[in-house]
């Protein structure tokens, strides 16, 4: 078990933190239906094609509430976790990861502003390059990664990070024959413009299984800008490789894809292509919502479920100290989800687009804030923990990257 004094919750701007960790689970779960979507059948993230088409994933799913009559197998009511091996050590501030054809990673450090490679079969960390322009602070920074669908030819890897004027998305060169820790090439901005602040920059980034790219943003602490249309804090994003607003999105001519976000940290598709993602609350309700197209999801009238109309209702929602959710990842029928101030990783079971059963808590306390979750494919999962970022309290060998066998 890890002990130590809680320094503040990621993501939850001035909500008051402290104390020591702890080794329970406290009640406090709340589960809403939302209902079964149409399923479409098809294929995990990245099993499609670049620009497969121009209507986003669960556009034509049916609203929650409805039904399809289809029985949808669940997964188990209860799951397990197992912690396999320790992919590697010693890392400052990581962030984003993404996995490189053949195993090995990229990890982008917040606070450096450098992608470094980790081989997966030793643990070794080399610097590929520094990504210029990012101005890190308060939860700013270099944030999420992503590789370009089409990464075995065009070599992209697309970077969401922080600048002293704003949060944006560019991609860059990843040329392996140049010298180590000049790899990286100059950036080629596709989208800026995101709003910044000290909290709530968002900063998770995916290509989803139609090609497209999305980010989720936060609203940096003002809430207004959550239900501004015109803004892009406190939204989901969706855009092409490009930058350029997707086909298919609600307005023409806008890559806003849903609003009333409060900082979306967390992006991951099941596998009939519906969008989760989580939210963190302010004082009462953290959140893990199903996204669709158009969908206002609520901040800041309504923080967790409100029954509202007008507003959509998370799928599951935490007590903050048993969340703080930053990244999330899909496997074997299953939500995973990281946790920083809650420090544990929780398992969502579902049932199509509902609940299968009550979330789950794993690793409670083991290896503190928990930051990213990725899916290698079947049980296997990546989770990427956060004791460096100014808020935990990192003990030797912190930062870490654990392998898991999940089910």
């Amino acid at each position: 078990m890890r002990y130590g004094v809680r320094r503040g919750r990621c993501g939850a701007g001035l909500r008051g933190a402290g104390g020591v960790r702890r080794r329970r689970v406290v009640a406090g779960l709340a589960l809403t239906g939302c209902g079964a979507l149409l399923a479409a059948g098809c294929s995990p993230p990245g099993g499609a094609p670049p620009g497969a088409g121009g209507s986003p994933p669960g556009a034509s799913a049916a609203s929650p509430g409805a039904s399809s009559g289809a029985r949808v197998p669940g997964p188990p009511a209860k799951g397990s976790v197992t912690v396999t091996g320790e992919v590697a050590k010693g890392l400052d501030s990581p962030w984003g990861v993404a996995p490189l054809p053949g195993g090995d990673l990229l990890v982008a450090s917040r606070d450096k502003g450098t992608i470094s490679r980790v081989r997966t079969d030793t643990g070794a960390v080399a610097q590929i390059g520094r990504v210029p322009g990012v101005a890190p602070g308060g939860e700013g920074g270099l944030l999420g990664l992503a590789l370009s669908p089409d990464f075995a030819s065009d070599r992209l890897v697309y970077a969401y990070f922080t600048t002293e004027s704003d949060n944006r998305i560019a991609r860059m060169r990843y040329d392996e024959q140049r010298p180590p820790g000049q790899q990286l090439g100059a950036p080629d901005t596709v989208l800026r413009g995101i709003p910044k602040g000290l909290v709530h920059n968002g900063g998770r980034i995916a290509f989803g299984p139609d090609g497209m790219l999305y980010a989720g943003t936060g609203e940096t602490g003002n809430t207004a800008l959550a239900q501004d249309r015109k803004s892009l804090g406190g939204k989901i994003l969706r855009m092409t490789p490009d930058g350029k607003p997707a086909p298919g999105n609600p307005e023409p001519g806008s890559v806003v894809y849903s609003w009333g976000h409060r900082n979306v940290q967390g992006l991951a598709w099941d596998a009939d292509k519906r969008l989760w993602a989580s939210e963190f609350g302010q004082h009462t309700w953290d959140e893990l919502n199903l996204i669709e197209p158009g969908v206002d999801y609520g901040w800041p009238e309504v923080e967790g479920k409100g029954g509202r109309a007008g507003f959509r209702d998370p799928v599951a929602v935490w007590k903050t100290d048993e969340a703080s959710p930053s990244g999330i990842a899909w496997a074997e029928g299953s939500v995973w989800m990281a946790s920083l101030k809650g420090e544990r990783l929780w398992r969502i079971p579902l049932k199509g687009a509902v609940p299968a059963a009550e979330p789950e808590a794993f690793l409670t306390g083991k290896y503190g804030r928990l930051r990213t979750v990725v899916a290698l494919g079947g049980d296997r999962l990546l989770l990427v923990t956060s004791e460096t970022d100014g808020r935990g309290s990192p003990q030797a060998g912190d930062d870490r990257i654990l392998r898991l066998t999940v089910r």
